[in-house]
């Protein structure tokens, strides 16, 4: 592993962020700056985290606690797709699919995350 590129975890939730954000573009226009806002942060802080946290990964310490604020914002992602998905029903079309493909993710965080406590070396 060469960059955090190399990182499953990363490739996914850069995948998901990219359809995340456009779909909460179709939410009605007084939820752009509330629930819309608050899904576009929290899918793009999965990512983000995954980011800083490879930039601290000479501190092994640092590098799991980025990797909890990625696995956490992953956890509020699937939140909000679930409000969305009870209250705007059928406004993102793959709703439900994103659901599983982010609780899929957060399982591969927090995999990763006990990977770096077993066996990170500093």
């Amino acid at each position: 592993m060469s960059s955090y590129r190399d990182l499953d975890i990363y490739k996914i939730g850069l995948e998901l962020f990219y359809i995340v954000h456009p779909a909460s573009l179709k939410l009605p226009k007084y939820e752009m700056y509330e629930l819309g806002s608050q899904i576009r942060r929290s899918s793009d802080s999965v990512v983000t985290n995954i980011v800083e946290g490879y930039g601290r990964k000479a501190y092994k310490a640092e590098f799991i606690r980025f990797l909890t604020f990625s696995w956490s914002s992953c956890l509020e992602t699937v939140n909000h797709l679930e409000k969305i998905n009870h209250l705007y029903r059928g406004i993102i079309s793959n709703n439900e699919d994103l659901i599983i493909k982010y609780n899929e993710l957060s399982s591969k965080i927090f995999n990763f995350i006990k990977y770096v406590e077993q066996n990170w070396k500093t």
